[in-house]
């Protein structure tokens, strides 16, 4: 009778643990099977770091739990594994860098955010072919130039049996990423025609993730930068949501002027400076003169009434609480240079003393009367920050069309200024208008008739209407474009891509930082591109 119960307890045992174990444990099991991300790839080398670079969210399948991993990896999937290993941002850019990348397609913003900073290039002057598999030298070239290693044209490679099939334009980059061990070629050989796997695009990939010197670079967030947006043609209430919508920390609204009777006229909207003090946001009001020549010579020329001006000023910045004001004196005349000095010496002086800071506004030196007033060392030994206004290379009533502000006009000014004015005092800044030239008779080659200054916004809604595809420039670095409309029109445009290329060669020379003329007139690309910039210019990969 004993053991008949005791049998019969031994089974009831046996069957609690069996549905016990059949509940609890082989549920999670199935469960983690069919939430594995890939169902392809439990046989493939690069499993392990498959799944590592998807939950880092760099590589993802190519439908719905498929990995593909023996696949070619595309250009665009490989570009956009790059630009998310990089943390930069997709931009949307108003303007297609290539004909073949849609605006429509799920990789153009990774691929216009590649591009913009000089990442990757095209197949071709305008075609970029994203559905080309990437063959292994063009991998080599763009991680070399992801992470800004030199190209090595010097050291000997590891004897691969197919050298001499390595193009004379990746040989020096499969040179560098053999030294660094990333690519290493299989059993002699390197094989660099022939597509990179997905599979092995995660090996690698991975082996760059866990290259500790790179990745600290990465996870370092860069030092902030002076970004100064000036008020201009908006209500406060416009340019307030205008700033919360941008890069901007400092608001330069056009506050303070220079009447013909000689006193500062005030201006200050104080529900702005509310608004600032509750954004975190500082406040450098601009001192205008109305571009009116005899009205500054008069009180420059006066040393009672600037003493008296400058008083008046600092007054009103004690008065809000201002943490700096930015002086807008132009069309002054050549003969006041040492009066306009003496006024910024003082300003500077009393500024300092008040606690505020103190940033004048000068043109590029062109060697023409227009800047004959400004003695650039001066200034920026007196003042805390010098702003080259980048911009106006062709103004309005010039005797022929061009650009705004080509890169090589803008370096030429910036690497001028810097001969006189310390990096750590400069800030540059950048348009963000443009100009619509209407042009004489029939021939685009004609000088130009007239022009009408436009926002990059009303600059693409003429795209839009006129249907015009601009082409790019190479040297100017910037578009330019051709429409008609009963007259011949041009414009040399700018945009994410030429304001960013601007920005990234200010930022190699390690400025203060940046200002626009004027907040409202951008696109809302443009500051993820600029964004994207200072984040990639930060970088130094050792």
């Amino acid at each position: 009778m004993k053991r008949r119960m005791l049998r019969k307890i031994l089974l009831l045992i046996t069957i609690t643990l069996f549905i016990y174990i059949s509940c609890n444990l082989q549920p999670p099991i199935l469960a983690i099977k069919q939430n594995a991300p890939f169902q392809d790839i439990d046989s493939s080398y690069a499993k392990e770091e498959i799944l590592a670079l998807y939950n880092d969210h760099i590589m993802t399948g190519t439908q719905p739990r498929v990995f593909a991993p023996k696949q070619p990896i595309t250009r665009a999937e490989f570009l956009t594994t790059l630009v998310r290993l990089l943390r930069l941002t997709p931009v949307q850019a108003n303007i297609p860098s290539y004909t073949d990348v849609p605006s429509s397609s799920w990789y153009y913003g990774y691929i216009q955010a590649a591009t913009e900073i000089g990442l990757a290039s095209g197949t071709g002057s305008e075609t970029f072919s994203p559905s080309r598999p990437i063959t292994r030298q063009e991998a080599a070239t763009w991680i070399i130039r992801a992470f800004k290693q030199q190209p090595d044209s010097v050291s000997e490679l590891p004897v691969y049996q197919d050298q001499s099939e390595i193009a004379s334009w990746a040989l020096p980059y499969v040179k560098a990423v053999t030294k660094l061990q990333f690519m290493v070629g299989y059993e002699g050989l390197f094989q660099p025609n022939q597509p990179l796997s997905r599979q092995e695009a995660a090996s690698l990939l991975y082996r760059i993730l866990g290259h500790k010197p790179w990745m600290s670079a990465i996870d370092r967030d860069p030092s902030p930068k002076i970004q100064l947006g000036w008020q201009y043609g908006q209500t406060a209430r416009q340019y307030e949501q205008s700033v919360l919508n941008s890069n901007v920390s400092v608001l330069s609204p056009r506050w303070f002027f220079l009447e013909k009777n000689r006193q500062l006229k005030d201006y200050t909207d104080t529900s702005l400076l509310t608004w600032a003090k509750q954004h975190n946001k500082a406040i450098w009001a601009m001192l205008g003169n109305r571009f009116d020549m005899e009205t500054t010579h008069e009180l420059l020329s006066s040393p009672t009434e600037t003493d008296s001006f400058i008083h008046s000023l600092i007054a009103v910045v004690q008065k809000y609480g201002l943490q700096g004001i930015n002086v807008d004196f132009e069309n002054v005349q050549p003969e006041d240079r040492p009066y306009f000095t003496r006024f910024i010496k003082l300003l500077g002086k009393q500024m300092r003393e008040a606690g505020a800071v103190l940033a004048v506004n000068v043109s590029p030196e062109l060697g023409t009367d227009w800047t004959a007033a400004f003695d650039y060392g001066a200034i920026g030994a007196n003042a805390d920050y010098v702003v080259l206004m980048g911009y106006d290379e062709h103004w309005s009533g010039s005797p022929s069309a061009g650009s705004v502000a080509s890169l090589p006009w803008v370096r030429s000014g910036l690497d001028t200024l810097r001969q006189d004015v310390p990096d750590r005092k400069i800030i540059l800044a950048l348009p963000f208008y443009n100009r619509n030239w209407t042009l004489r008779g029939t021939s685009q080659s004609t000088a130009a008739l007239t022009s009408a200054d436009i926002t990059l916004q009303e600059q693409a809604e003429l795209m839009q209407r006129y249907k015009f595809r601009p082409a790019w420039n190479d040297t100017l670095a910037q578009y330019s474009a051709s429409y008609a409309d009963g007259a011949i029109h041009r414009i040399w445009l700018e945009e994410s891509r030429s304001l960013s290329l601007k920005y990234q060669m200010a930022l190699a020379r390690n400025i203060a930082g940046f200002a626009y003329w004027h907040i409202g007139g951008e696109t809302p690309d443009i500051w993820t591109s600029l964004s994207n910039a200072e984040r990639y210019s930060s970088y130094s990969f050792h």
